[in-house]
């Protein structure tokens, strides 16, 4: 049976290994939380602002609550990486929006677009001009195309029912704002393939010599079947859609299109075909692909390029050839790409990684614009043609900001390597000389020291643009603020020629706000994410020269108990010197004095330096409003939780050689401050989601700290994970022992607490297949532990569906209640 047909959302899937005679398997129906969850996870939540153009109006597009289990069990296809709805030709659960309201910034007023009852609403879009507004709507039937007339209100169907949306978004305007170009359903479409009913023989694989390492990738294709299913539903067929008319003119043939990108003047559009012969081993991104660029009509009139199966790609490597392709704003049709010049192998020694490379029409001769030491991660254009220019070194987190003149022509070649390697400093900035200039030089993961990211805009045909005042001599810079104190976001504006830095706007002390629009050229209103201990999100307009606020959103508290959940921003010392902390939230019911129950919920994170591992992170002005299966909801139980504790793993690209070391040594510490504090009564439970989760069957199989830990969702058997995992890049043949070391699997003997493993049916997490659990499970009955597996139907990595979120968050209630608060052993501060 094919992997497509096995896999489909409303197959129920059993566990044959589970059912043997002796054990106790059953499918229960879903738990009810308490009622205070339930209203918690009803109640709306803040919607997602979009601001317009012109910055005069906002979208307010309203999410939807979570979706049932019907919705998870509609039939899924899992092919080429993807997971498809056949009905629908999209993805099999579009996440989107219930409503869209219009809000005029100057008076307040709002306007509720309207839209299909009962339709998920996706992909709301401004025109270029501001004047219509384009989203998607998908039913059972399918997907439309809808336009909104902002100066009406009124909004209808275009497209009835025929968009493809299978390899992502369906429609994108033209700079024109007139048209948008949209890939439907080709007309006259036949019937799905059937499954063959007889094998014509044995599916094989071969590789001749050649090494290939690859990720553990979830939903790809296996059969010749799978194939066939994969071309017939990913086959679109590119078509101009006139707003005005409704009139389509089909460009090109139908294909497989990754991309489809018009260029700023217009007259080009960039497309990406993906090509048979499709892989087996990678998903569709890294499919055989050819790139081109067509004329309006259609017709091609350049290659661009045409990139074999990406299925050599070096471990923490990237692709050869061509990528990252893109239009550069401002310029009618010119091309900019990046290729690396190291065969995309990060372990080869090179003075050179990448190369970033412009093409203009009509496409016969390429012009080099910087070689770089580091491999590329960004490039932003301003409006004056200048750019910002960003590499980074993940080994060592050497990351560099360089300003690019405006002049093609004296654009930097490469960077001398006198500039590219000086001390590595917060800030450092203004170094170069030319036409190039290097604006930052820092540790990536040195938070304190960030100077924030460009602040971006979009120019008038619609491509993202560095936002500067008029004279151009300033950049936006937006940051979390991390600090000593906590997180308290900032705007910054600095000067391109002298490095200025002034402060516009930052969060205050006693409230947390997060930057979420810049409406204007002069930073003078911003849209700010505002929240504190004791009022839930909201969006509010400020003017930052008179500090004067204007309220868009009036959310209350789901709970009134919300408003007053104690919690601290708690800071402690591991035992060989590196400073931790945590955010330590206290149950709803908390009295002065006593002595609670502690959850820890858990996902270490490597580090280069223990400087950087030390920082702090997080804030605790934010209100407490526990969304999907959230471990805050424990505070409605009498449970305080200690949320994100510090476990730094630090030592760059070793640091997994004393991974249970140094986690062990985090909780441990936090365990010895709170039980000194006097806040924990010394019953302690641990927890984690994916990572987090391998961590927490670690720290039970390590350590005598806790009671009990819920694992979802986690891989616990590095041999399946073999070329690397999180931000481990050796391969297990590279690293064995510490592969072996760390995997609770390989421990699992050593695990005499009760665990509950819970994973979703169809996770679609790189490394956490559902056979993970499973076989964890399998290890611990069989050693007699005390263990609880339970399988999620048509869930995959999070957990979506309302009666699942319910459930698994009541099955942790019980199993902490059972295992936590009874009994009078308390936990043990020493080693095993």
């Amino acid at each position: 049976m094919s992997s497509a047909r096995v896999s489909s959302g409303h197959i129920l899937w059993l566990v044959p290994a589970l059912l043997t005679a002796g054990s106790l398997a059953a499918q229960e129906p879903y738990l009810k939380p308490p009622a205070v969850v339930e209203q918690i996870l009803d109640a709306p939540r803040p919607p997602t602002p979009v601001p317009s153009p012109d910055g005069k109006r906002i979208l307010l597009a309203e999410p939807t609550s979570l979706p049932g289990i019907a919705d998870l069990a509609q039939p899924m296809l899992r092919l080429a990486g993807l997971r498809i709805n056949p009905n629908t030709s999209g993805p099999h659960l579009p996440v989107g929006y219930r409503a869209l309201v219009l809000h005029d910034l100057a008076t307040g007023k709002e306007r509720r677009l309207v839209t299909p009852a009962g339709a998920r609403i996706q992909s709301p879009r401004w025109s270029p001009d501001g004047r219509h507004l384009a989203f998607t709507t998908t039913t059972q039937e399918g997907i439309d195309l809808w336009i909104a007339d902002i100066r009406t209100g009124e909004a209808h169907s275009l497209t009835p029912r025929r968009l493809n949306a299978v390899t992502g978004e369906p429609c994108d305007w033209q700079p024109s704002s007139a048209q948008l170009l949209c890939q439907f359903i080709p007309d006259g479409r036949q019937a799905a393939p059937r499954e063959p009913a007889v094998p014509i023989g044995p599916i094989v694989q071969r590789s001749e010599g050649k090494a290939a390492p690859a990720a553990t990738y979830e939903d790809l294709l296996a059969s010749p079947y799978d194939e066939d299913l994969f071309e017939y539903y990913a086959t679109a067929q590119v078509t101009r859609v006139d707003i005005a008319t409704g009139a389509r003119t089909k460009l090109g043939a139908p294909g497989i299109y990754l991309d489809v990108d018009p260029s700023p003047g217009g007259n080009a559009i960039l497309v990406a075909r993906a090509l048979r012969p499709f892989s087996y081993l990678v998903p569709l991104g890294a499919f055989a692909q050819e790139v081109e660029v067509w004329n309006r009509d259609g017709t091609r009139i350049h290659t661009v390029a045409k990139l074999p199966v990406g299925e050599g790609v070096p471990v923490d490597g990237v692709r050869t050839g061509p990528r990252q392709i893109q239009w550069r704003s401002g310029e009618p049709a010119t091309l900019i790409y990046v290729e690396a010049l190291d065969g995309g192998d990060n372990r080869r020694a090179a003075e050179f990684r990448d190369r970033v490379v412009e093409i203009a029409q009509p496409y016969t001769q390429e012009r080099e614009l910087a070689r770089l030491n580091f491999r590329f991660t960004r490039i932003v254009f301003a409006r004056d043609g200048s750019a910002l220019l960003t590499e980074t070194e993940r080994r060592t987190r050497h990351t560099r900001t360089w300003m690019l003149s405006s002049s093609p022509s004296s654009l930097p070649q490469s960077l001398p390597r006198a500039e590219r390697e000086p001390a590595l400093s917060g800030a450092k900035g203004e170094e170069g000389k030319g036409n190039r200039r290097l604006l930052f030089d820092r540790s990536s993961e040195d938070r304190y020291s960030d100077p924030g990211t460009p602040v971006t805009t979009r120019d008038a045909v619609g491509d993202l643009v560095l936002l500067q005042p008029e004279d151009r001599n300033w950049i936006y810079l937006s940051s979390a603020g991390a600090s000593p104190a906590g997180d308290r976001p900032f705007l910054d504006r600095r000067n391109l020629q002298t490095g200025k830095t002034e402060r516009i706007w930052q969060s205050g002390s006693d409230s947390y706000e997060q930057l979420a629009a810049v409406l204007d050229p002069d930073a003078r209103q911003l849209v700010i994410r505002q929240e504190s201990r004791t009022t839930p999100p909201n969006f509010v307009l400020r003017d930052t020269r008179t500090d004067a606020l204007k309220r868009i959103t009036d959310l209350k508290p789901p709970v009134a108990e919300l408003a007053n959940v104690r919690r601290e921003l708690v800071k402690y010392r591991r035992a060989d010197g590196i400073d931790l902390s945590g955010t330590l939230y206290y149950p709803l019911d908390y009295r002065e004095g006593q002595k609670v129950p502690v959850i820890f919920w858990v996902y270490p994170s490597e580090f280069a330096t223990a400087s950087a591992a030390s920082q702090v992170r997080g804030s605790d002005n934010t209100f407490v409003w526990p969304t999907g299966a959230s471990q805050l909801f424990l505070l409605t139980q009498g449970y305080a939780v200690l949320d994100n504790p510090s476990l730094p793993v630090i030592g760059g690209d070793t640091a997994n050689d004393t991974y249970v070391d140094q986690t062990v040594a985090g909780a441990r510490a936090a365990v010895e401050y709170l039980i000194q504090r006097g806040i924990a009564d010394g019953n302690f439970g641990v927890g984690g989601h994916s990572y987090g989760s391998f961590t927490t069957a670690n720290l039970l199989a390590h350590s005598e700290l806790f009671k009990a830990g819920v694992a979802r969702s986690g891989a616990f058997n590095r041999t399946l994970t073999p070329f690397g995992f999180q931000n481990e890049r050796r391969t297990y043949w590279e690293a064995r022992d510490v592969y072996l070391r760390m995997m609770p699997f390989n421990a699992a003997d050593s695990i005499n607490e009760p665990i509950l493993l819970i994973h979703g049916m169809v996770d679609d997490n790189s490394g956490t297949f559902p056979i993970q659990s499973e076989r964890m499970y399998l290890a611990l009955k069989g050693l007699g532990a005390t263990v609880e597996y339970v399988q999620l139907p048509n869930e995959a990595h999070g957990y979506l569906a309302r009666e699942t979120v319910g459930d698994v968050v009541a099955r942790m209630i019980q199993w902490y209640d059972k295992y936590v608060k009874s009994g009078v052993r308390k936990v043990s501060l020493k080693g095993r």
